[in-house]
């Protein structure tokens, strides 16, 4: 895949729909970017990153989505255009400053994509951002196809220098991960230079500021109303009509088109999604006796629109709505083509068979025969497979009935049989600091539970700082287990302040977590994870004792990173003499309790196997057999 700036405008590439986002900025001439990896919009930043020495531009991965807003902000202020990427949960957390930063405005271009994941399905929760724009006073446009996402994203630029407000574009997970046909536009040569005005973004008081932010948005709507990316396409007075954004565009023209309803119902298509474009929107509205929305996540066109409705005159024609409010689509989860059939199809009266039956019959007995159901797991050889074990063996031997509050990361998989189900608590980057914070007072109330707060060493820097510095400042009992694999590896081995690398390739300083907890005063402890005797001996010996934060940092590096630079250290099998099954009274512990999925149980023989197509070759299974059946040989 070439890279996205490739000079070839008016020609089509193939490109994800990050990718495409990225090739937007470029085309917009941005000179700065800022992100904190988060899936799905992980992708864009390293378009960017890889290309950005070439087009003399700046890119970072910051240390969390608010800095990165605000690096973004700064170099708008000073006339240098800013992107900056996150995914729904990053939205949220920035969202105070965004608050101020709609009523303060900005100089040149500001962009922030947010990239939201329905079903939630590489995130804690689902969560739309739309609302969050609308609540904060930002424009907010989607795209609903690849072209768009390119489109979109350079002409948002232009309409942020034109309002002087950051605006958001915001795109789901099936827009962002899969790849479309991209036509090119030219790369503006900038030479850029920034410099900051004093005085020239005023901080106005509220309510002053808060009436030059509803003039911003007046404004932006008049310009929404003509915009390109809102079309229509159907009959001139439809029986239905279909009111839709983002990827389901593409869904409900499929759905129209199966059913042979292109005669009867027609498809109004919005890419500007707020400030509604009320008169565009309007003069559709009234040539339909129904109306079907269909989007995700949140019904946020549906209430735009129905609000718009009421606001009509009592003259003007009343349509019926269809969507989330009246069940025709779920309020919930990923949207898909067979979705939007369904609801056509019964508000048509119209039938229609969807594969079944048989079909379906066959289709699950196929899957109970040859499909293997696996919970949440770890890679093989992943070494926070290893810190789960030390940690539930450690709370074993205490005995004081002790759990893990988590975090969000690979870890997460504690919460199920992958880490030993030990983690008791998700909820957001750095929550797990946090909410030991609180179970750390509870002993004048009796309680006596040990809590070990999990992180990832991304997360250390993002977001579990404040609340080890909070633990300090109050003396709050609880052990925080840093699991350090030496990269952001649930969204793409991405570097973070401890890894000496910087977005762009360069070397950077290595900012010492051990450092910086010690420098608090903090007794903290390393450890290999691997090496189980002396992990699970340091946590019993943290876990003795009383006070304030304890911290452990068990570090290892991530095993896919280690395999790809020098291959497999070992070579592991099993010895069918020694296995002999349940009869060693173990009761299975490599395959049913350890459960790596580099390990599996031959019914037939009653003996463990390794599945030497996916063992890394770590040999910790050799290490929790208590037969020894399983050998470690080094290569």
């Amino acid at each position: 895949m070439p890279a996205i700036d490739v000079e070839a405008p008016g020609t089509t590439m193939l490109l994800m729909g990050n990718e495409a986002i990225a090739r937007g900025a470029l085309e917009a001439g941005i000179g700065f970017a800022a992100s904190y990896p988060g899936t799905p919009s992980s992708e864009i930043l390293p378009a960017i990153a890889e290309v950005a020495k070439r087009r003399g531009i700046y890119a970072e991965w910051s240390v969390n989505e608010m800095v990165s807003m605000e690096a973004a902000t700064g170099a708008a202020l000073a006339g240098i255009r800013a992107l900056t990427p996150m995914k729904q949960n990053g939205t949220a957390v920035i969202a105070d400053f965004l608050a101020t930063l709609a009523l303060s405005g900005t100089v040149a271009g500001l962009v922030l994509v947010s990239c939201d994941d329905p079903s939630g399905r590489n995130s804690p929760n689902e969560q739309d951002t739309r609302p969050a724009a609308k609540w904060l006073g930002l424009p907010v446009v989607e795209p609903g196809n690849f072209q768009e996402a390119k489109d979109m994203t350079k002409w948002l630029f232009d309409l942020s220098e034109e309002i002087k407000s950051a605006c958001m574009l915001r795109c789901v997970s099936k827009i962002s991960h899969t790849r479309g046909n991209v036509r090119l536009g030219e790369i503006p040569k900038i030479e850029h230079k920034a410099r900051y005005e004093l005085g020239r973004i005023p901080r106005l008081p509220n309510p002053a500021g808060h009436a030059a932010l509803l003039q911003k948005l007046e404004k932006t709507r008049e310009i929404f109303e003509t915009s390109p990316f809102n079309w229509y396409v159907g009959p001139d007075s439809p029986e239905l009509l279909i009111i839709t954004c983002g990827a389901c565009w593409l869904y409900s023209r499929e759905a129209v088109k199966i059913l042979n309803l292109t005669d009867r119902v027609g498809i109004l298509k919005l890419g500007t999604l707020w400030p509604l474009p009320e008169k565009f929107v309007a003069k559709y509205l009234v040539k339909a006796p129904k109306v079907l929305f269909f989007e995700e996540i949140d019904p946020f066109l549906e209430q735009s629109v129905m609000e718009l409705a009421a606001a009509l005159p009592p003259t003007s024609p009343r349509p019926i709505f269809y969507g989330k409010r009246s069940g025709h689509i779920n309020a919930y989860g990923e949207q898909d083509p067979n979705a939007i059939i369904r609801a056509l199809a019964k508000i048509m009266n119209l039938s229609y068979q969807f594969r079944g039956g048989e079909y379906d019959k066959q289709a699950e007995e196929i899957a109970q025969k040859y499909v293997i159901m696996r919970s949440g797991t770890l890679c093989p050889g992943c070494p926070h497979k290893a810190t789960f074990w030390v940690i539930k063996n450690a709370l074993k031997l205490d005995g004081r009935y002790g759990f893990v509050a988590g975090d969000i990361g690979c870890y997460t998989a504690g919460l199920g049989p992958g880490g030993f189900s030990v983690v008791k608590t998700i909820y957001c980057m750095g929550a797990g600091a946090g909410v030991a914070n609180g179970f750390g007072q509870l002993g004048r109330f009796g309680f006596t539970q040990p809590v070990i707060a999990a992180c990832g060493d991304s997360t250390f820097y993002h977001a579990a700082i404040p609340a080890l510095i909070n633990g300090v400042y109050n003396n709050a009992n609880f052990i925080l287990a840093v699991f350090d694999n030496s990269a952001t590896a649930m969204t793409g081995f991405q570097p973070h302040p401890g890894t000496g690398v910087a977005a762009m390739g360069e070397p950077a300083p290595v900012v010492s977590i051990e450092a910086l907890c010690r420098a608090m005063g903090i007794r903290t402890e390393i450890c290999d994870p691997f090496d189980i005797k002396n992990a699970t001996a340091t946590l019993l010996d943290l876990m003795s004792m009383d006070g304030g934060p304890r911290v452990v940092i068990m570090r290892r590096e991530c095993e896919l990173i280690r395999a790809r630079r020098e291959g497999s250290p070992n070579r592991v099998y099993i010895d069918p003499a020694k296995c002999v099954g349940p009869a060693c009274g173990c009761d299975r512990l490599c395959t049913r309790i350890f459960a790596c999925t580099g390990l599996r149980w031959n019914r037939e023989k009653g003996k463990a196997e390794i599945d030497e197509l996916i063992c890394s070759g770590c040999g910790l299974c050799a290490d929790i057999c208590p037969q020894r059946a399983i050998i470690r040989e080094a290569l």
